[in-house]
């Protein structure tokens, strides 16, 4: 089977593919409904559906009318001019923090107010250096000339050279080093096991994620996180750096990750007090934490003529104690706690004994705009969460959670699953000889629909060293559980609202079957605005859906500037579904 295609924007476009490339094959709207055959192995036949499938989306999609919904989605209809481009003051433009409400926590623009251009690149922007080369140095002329960044190159943590930042490993804030730091939380507490136990880590208030830079050595998937307002832009220099990180507002919502997501939560010198507003935010910290799993403290210094900040720490054991953590082990001001595996210590509490467990009735997996509450998250009975296996095996064996999540195909969840895997393991393989992906130089990886994380496995299995932020859109169940059970990380958004990145931080951006499911919801051009936002001169879109949306968004495309390319599925020109690639140019 041979691809045949068509380039749709931009001048002297690279030559497609050739015809002998290996097919790709083709990708059905994902959905609840169990149809086709799985045998034992979740070996899928062609005519298997993965995901939402509903004819009705397809009868929509080819009899939409012209123009957009009454709720502002739809795909526009008609030529498309050219986007303009914003002004050079926005070219770090974040759109829900970068605004006069926003900073700590998110607020949007209003409806029609959003971005309508495109965001430029700095002056004198290069493509990036590419990964580990990256982790010790970046270009200086890639990130925002910010306080943080005049600031920091003062220091030992950032060094200018030249027309480059310098990260050096031994000069952080950790005192002998990142890795040195590492080999002591292990040798303090060594079932932390990391790459086999600890797969999943967070990191608050990251600084310029060294921490999780290093551990990426140790095969481990580390999400750095802060704030925008107080760390400035360590969160750019950390995704220039090609190490996992985002914005997160850690005030008074739940944080956009699930329940027992993270094998262990790190804060270093993080500048949080834990204990304020009776513990809220630990609160928070563990409703994430898994069960069983670890929360290291590095505390600020405190010596003997200080004796007005042993307070701090007195209350901070105190309130883990009521939290039923267990202190494994205190070294200098290093602690580290362990999250008991089931619900008993707490169901020993007294009445009286505060905070008290959450109501039978929360979600702890329930994030979308939810408060924090001042109460503890209950832990499964059935154990789910905890007795996940250890990593790698944990990457292909189907999640316990797996079965939590609310859908239709009760009892075909596993075949489905790895159904998924094994179909996304077959397009990879066609994209690697179709597409020479090997020459992409693949770090920062975005999946905007990423169901079960077949994307990213695929990605694993075939050696690409890159990471993958897995999005679980809010139009459609809750997956994020599944996926931080294999050892990835992700969020859930709701891709009618820009996401909480920076500019040009993604090399890859991948999108199946995501705008048909979202075309009612959301404006589609806006979605396509913010992709371009997003993603990295020089990288990639892959966006497989149906037949019309397709077409729609080519038009898009050329108003985008990309240069990109149609392509038919494996069933031939008249399937419904096709696959289009773009490339933003540097």
């Amino acid at each position: 089977m041979s691809f045949t295609s068509a380039p749709t924007a931009g001048d002297n476009p690279s030559p497609p593919p050739s015809a002998a490339a290996a097919a790709v094959p083709e990708l059905r709207q994902p959905g609840m409904e169990r149809t086709g055959i799985v045998d034992e192995n979740g070996a899928m036949t062609n005519e298997f559906v993965v995901g939402e499938f509903d004819e009705e989306v397809i009868d929509s999609v080819v009899d939409e009318k012209n123009g957009s919904d009454e709720n502002g989605g739809g795909v526009l209809r008609g030529k498309i001019g050219k986007f303009k481009v914003c002004d050079e003051s926005m070219r770090d433009y974040i759109p829900c923090l970068d605004n006069m409400e926003g900073r700590l926590e998110r607020h949007c623009p209003p409806k029609g107010k959003g971005l309508d251009c495109l965001v430029p690149w700095p002056k004198g922007y290069k493509l990036r250096i590419t990964w580990p080369k990256s982790r010790d140095e970046i270009w200086l002329s890639n990130v925002a000339r910010t306080p943080f960044a005049k600031g920091k190159a003062g220091n030992k943590w950032v060094v200018r050279k030249g027309d480059k930042y310098i990260f050096p490993g031994d000069r952080t804030q950790f005192a002998q080093g990142v890795n040195q730091y590492l080999d002591q939380i292990s040798k303090m507490v060594p079932e932390i096991a990391f790459g086999q136990r600890t797969r999943v880590v967070m990191d608050i208030s990251c600084g310029i994620a060294s921490f999780g830079a290093y551990l990426m050595d140790r095969n481990v998937s580390t999400l750095s996180i802060a704030t925008k307002d107080v760390h400035n832009n360590q969160i750019q220099f950390a995704l220039e750096r090609g190490v996992p990180a985002m914005f997160a507002a850690f005030t008074t919502h739940r944080l956009l990750y699930p329940s027992q997501a993270f094998d262990m939560i790190h804060c270093s010198r993080c500048s949080i007090n834990w204990t304020r507003d009776d513990g809220i935010l630990l609160l928070e910290v563990n409703r994430m934490l898994r069960a069983g799993g670890y929360f290291i403290w590095a505390a600020e210094p405190v010596h003997k003529h200080e004796e007005n900040l042993f307070a701090p720490l007195k209350e901070m054991e105190d309130l883990t104690r009521r939290l039923c953590w267990e202190l494994l082990k205190k070294e200098s001001d290093i602690y580290i706690w362990r999250k008991p595996l089931n619900n008993s210590c707490y169901l020993s509490h007294a009445p009286a004994v505060q905070p008290s467990l959450c109501s039978a009735g929360d979600d702890p997996d329930n994030v979308w705009n939810v408060n924090l509450t001042k109460c503890i998250t209950q832990l499964p009975e059935n154990g789910y969460g905890a007795n996940v296996t250890a990593w790698p095996a944990r990457l292909h064996s189907p999640p316990d959670r797996l079965f939590s999540i609310k859908m239709d195909a009760e009892l075909s969840r596993r075949e489905i699953y790895r159904a998924e895997s094994n179909f996304w393991y077959t397009v990879i393989k066609g994209y690697i000889g179709a597409f020479r992906w090997e020459t992409l130089n693949l770090r920062n990886v975005l999946d905007m629909r990423a169901v079960y994380g077949g994307f990213a496995a695929a990605l694993h299995d075939f050696n690409f060293d890159c990471w993958v932020m897995n999005v679980v859109p809010v139009s459609g169940p809750n997956t994020l559980p599944v996926l931080y059970d294999r050892g990835f990380i992700g969020v859930m958004h709701d891709w009618c609202e820009p996401f909480d990145t920076y500019p040009r931080t993604y090399d890859l951006v991948h999108a199946a079957a995501l705008f048909s499911v979202e075309k009612n919801r959301c404006n589609v051009t806006t979605i396509m605005l913010e992709i371009d936002r997003i993603l990295r001169p020089g990288g990639r879109v892959y966006i497989r859906d149906t037949t019309p949306v397709i077409e729609e968004l080519v038009e898009i495309a050329q108003a985008l500037g990309w240069v990109s390319f149609k392509y038919d599925s494996s069933e031939g020109p008249h399937s419904n579904w096709k696959l289009l690639i773009g490339e933003k140019r540097l």
